[in-house]
């Protein structure tokens, strides 16, 4: 009895990490086989499209200048910017615009939450939509106009697309290629699927009332709060949708010891907020949700390079195990590879990054020693510093970019 217990546990921690390899191709198939809802567009009635737009910033204010020229050139009008410039210094600083307004907290807040909040307490008027931009963030003119397509239609939390601003170095292009995948099966697919579109930390929307609903009253320090924010709008029973035309630039991380960084913190969140999947998939199961059990599943999906190097580990043992097993492993492998290849060919995505592939085991080396550091991310340090600065003139290249 004891081996057979042994034996059903170790094909059930092999299923758990396996299944993960061909989920991809499982959701693509099944919104093939779905097709897309068109959309019945329901337009507000008597109510103002106002946004605030929130732009955090801390100790880095070298981008914020890039930042607002972007946002000034809107193709929008009702909107004002609150830049948060959390311990900055703002001697230099200054916006001739009156839709500017410049916000320095007198004590260090260290985290997203409570910038946006303090924004909100400081909002000069009744906003009654707010997105949010990080400070290295340029968008694109429809942007806001995009977000309203699917606010029109009802949602109060729409995320939009974080397109690559840079692809400087290989390791930006890896970078952007594995946004590329989330941005495809996270988003798209699974918005199309009935579920929800995970929140990417910047480029979303949400109505005042709801991101108040959600967050207001407690404080999230550290990475993650977008996690948080939509394991809350998920417990609401509301959708996340998925607005693939709303495209702010985002600076990606072209240096081996940011990637380290910022990974670690991610992966920290991760091991944090993984336990929100269980509570989506028994509360969609109780309301017969597909928008909550599907999204509980992908909240405990582990990052990509654990999952993978786990699965080769175990693909290794069967070797000795069971021979026929580890073949099963490699069709697993094949299936992740193609969803993997599925979602770049599906996106319109740049001929640097197909390049960069070859990298793969050394951006995942990177993630390994994040892994090891993720213990202690949030320790050392809040916020991804950059090297990479886009020059103000540069913005009319990238919003001159048509729409995809």
């Amino acid at each position: 009895m004891f081996d057979s217990l042994i034996t059903g546990l170790w094909i059930a921690i092999q299923v758990i990490i396996g299944y993960n390899l061909i989920l991809p191709l499982v959701l693509f198939i099944w919104n093939l086989l779905k097709g897309k809802d068109r959309d019945q567009v329901i337009k507000s009635v008597g109510e103002e499209n106002d946004y605030g737009i929130i732009v955090t910033a801390y100790e880095q204010t070298d981008s914020l200048p890039a930042v607002v020229e972007s946002l000034l050139k809107l193709k929008y009008e009702n909107f004002l910017i609150y830049i948060v410039a959390d311990k900055c210094d703002i001697s230099r600083l200054s916006f001739a615009s009156e839709k500017v307004i410049l916000l320095r907290p007198e004590e260090t807040l260290a985290s997203n939450t409570r910038s946006h909040f303090y924004a909100i307490r400081n909002f000069r008027r009744a906003h009654n939509r707010i997105t949010i931009i990080d400070s290295d963030n340029l968008v694109h003119p429809d942007y806001l106009n995009e977000l309203n397509v699917f606010f029109d239609q009802g949602y109060n939390a729409v995320q939009g697309v974080r397109a690559a601003k840079n692809l400087n170095t290989t390791l930006a292009c890896l970078d952007a290629a594995r946004d590329v995948y989330y941005h495809f099966y996270d988003g798209k697919i699974l918005y199309n699927l009935g579920s929800s579109a995970t929140l990417a930390g910047s480029g979303m929307a949400f109505s005042t009332s709801l991101y108040r609903s959600c967050l207001e009253g407690r404080d999230v320090s550290g990475a993650g709060f977008d996690k948080v924010l939509q394991y809350e709008i998920l417990k609401q029973e509301a959708r996340i949708a998925f607005a693939e035309q709303a495209i702010v630039y985002d600076e990606k991380t072209a240096k081996s010891d940011q990637l380290v960084n910022q990974r670690s913190r991610w992966i920290n969140t991760w091991f944090k907020y993984f336990k929100f999947g269980f509570n989506l998939i028994a509360e969609g199961i109780k309301n017969f949700s597909t928008n909550q059990t599907l999204f509980g599943l992908i909240l405990l999906r582990p990052p990509l390079f654990i999952f993978l190097i786990l699965s080769a580990f175990f693909g290794a043992i069967n070797l000795f195990i069971d021979p026929f097993i580890s073949l099963v492993w490699v069709a697993a492998f094949f299936a992740f590879v193609l969803g993997f290849a599925l979602a770049l060919m599906s996106s319109n995505t740049d001929k640097r990054i197909y390049r960069s592939l070859i990298n793969i085991p050394r951006f995942m080396f990177f993630q390994v020693l994040s892994l090891l550091s993720a213990r202690k991310a949030n320790q050392r340090s809040v916020a991804t510093r950059h090297s990479s600065q886009t020059k103000i003139e540069e913005i009319i290249d990238l919003q001159e970019q048509p729409l995809k």
